[in-house]
């Protein structure tokens, strides 16, 4: 491992970029699921015990928009509750539930709050997140070495799976998958799941595209590019070859001529997205076909979640996650879809309990980011995570894409300190 000898050394500062440094060697144990939804509360009770023994309230001061993310996820507990009450759901599922929000939705507002309170350095962030990608890279080469001599790719599920969880892929530790509709081998790396993988590709890219240090960031880079690569995810791809683009002309946000460029070339490399990456991986002999069955099982849920929701929970929703029918092959309705997942689960309320400090947060970067690159690099981010949204559940990733969030709050913070000097 690199050394630590950049990063600030408060304990709490040392958890948050050894929890991430050390990716990994956690992930071969199965326990960051654990980690990733401990992580926040144990920092925010250091912070605590912190304001506490030394007199300072830490959280006075911090951004409007950091609160109007907290406030969402509190809403989000609210609607949980609301919700369990009405469907006489009792009070052992209704703190199960309770305690799954606080390793889901509540780390949406836990991160950013965290992030504007511990005085980290950003180039630190980078730094670390860099490491993990070249770590990436290196698993990556490795594991397709093992692939191509037909060595089994899963290893073992963690005895940490008994500590509770959202199933076994949260705690399998392999090498690689193999798609079983086109019979070839398909890399999460670390995530529970390929698509994952490739969210986490696209949110790395950002941060290592920052780094100013040569070596670290071409190591970085293609690390995000061998993740993105062996994900095999078509949204992670389309969304990769265009947010890349988009975060490096930024700066040039004022120039017309670019708007009228972007204009353009955008919907065009949506479109083209899907393609170039099927031409890709077809080079590659890594996907024969495109996923149909895949794409028909999103559709059916995505159905199944609205009309549920419409007809028998529109305000605040069914309160807990259900099966699907055989024709899902028993899949929760909603998943693999943010919104309609919110929709399903916390009805209406729930769904703008998320799209308010999504947009807000949005257009207020927006007004920064041609000049200011963090507030460019966080405009980046919620951008692949409003588009991911569309695909994945951000709930359950959440423990893995706490770095994007925790950037957030340390951008904004940054961005009202900026404001207050100028």
């Amino acid at each position: 491992m690199e050394s630590q000898t950049h990063y600030q050394s408060t304990f709490e500062k040392k958890l948050i970029v050894g929890a991430l440094l050390f990716t990994y060697p956690i992930y071969a144990m199965g326990g960051l699921y654990i980690t990733g939804s401990v992580l926040g509360w144990t920092v925010l009770a250091l912070v605590s015990l912190r304001a506490f023994i030394e007199g300072e309230n830490s959280f006075t001061g911090l951004p409007v928009l950091v609160w109007v993310w907290v406030m969402g996820m509190l809403v989000m507990l609210l609607s949980l509750w609301v919700a369990h009450g009405q469907w006489s759901l009792g009070s052992g599922q209704t703190i199960k539930s309770t305690v799954g929000w606080a390793k889901g939705w509540a780390l949406l507002g836990l991160f950013p709050m965290l992030g504007a309170i511990v005085k980290l350095k950003p180039e630190a962030l980078i730094r670390v997140v860099c490491i993990v990608a070249k770590h990436s890279a290196i698993f990556g080469v490795i594991t397709w070495l093992i692939y191509m001599t037909g060595l089994p790719g899963k290893l073992f599920v963690s005895p940490l799976q008994i500590l509770g969880g959202s199933g076994e892929n949260f705690f399998m530790v392999s090498l690689y998958q193999i798609n079983p509709e086109s019979s070839v081998g398909r890399w999460q790396f670390f995530a529970p799941w390929a698509t994952a993988a490739g969210l986490l590709s696209c949110l790395f890219v950002i941060f290592c595209l920052q780094e100013k240090d040569k070596n670290y960031r071409n190591w970085g880079l293609a690390g995000c590019i061998v993740m993105a690569l062996l994900s095999q995810s078509r949204a992670g791809w389309a969304i990769f070859i265009v947010i890349v683009p988009t975060f490096m002309l930024a700066n040039q946000v004022n120039n017309p001529w670019l708007l009228v460029s972007i204009g353009l070339l955008l919907p065009i490399m949506m479109l083209l997205g899907e393609p170039l990456y099927e031409s890709v991986m077809d080079i590659f002999q890594q996907v024969k076909e495109a996923r149909p069955a895949s794409t028909r099982v999103r559709a059916t849920l995505e159905n199944l979640a609205v009309q549920r929701w419409r007809d028998e929970a529109p305000i605040w929703g069914h309160g807990i996650v259900e099966s699907g029918p055989k024709l899902v092959e028993f899949m929760p309705i909603g998943s693999h879809h943010s919104w309609y997942g919110l929709l399903f689960v916390k009805g209406l309320v729930g769904l703008l309990a998320l799209a308010i400090p999504m947009v807000l947060s949005t257009l207020y970067l927006f007004i920064f980011a041609h000049n200011n690159i963090q507030a460019r690099s966080a405009l980046c981010m919620l951008l692949v995570l409003i588009c991911y949204s569309f695909f994945e559940n951000l709930e359950i990733l959440a423990y893995l894409y706490w770095p994007a969030l925790f950037w957030l709050g340390m951008v904004l913070k940054n961005l009202q300190v900026r404001g207050a000097h100028v």
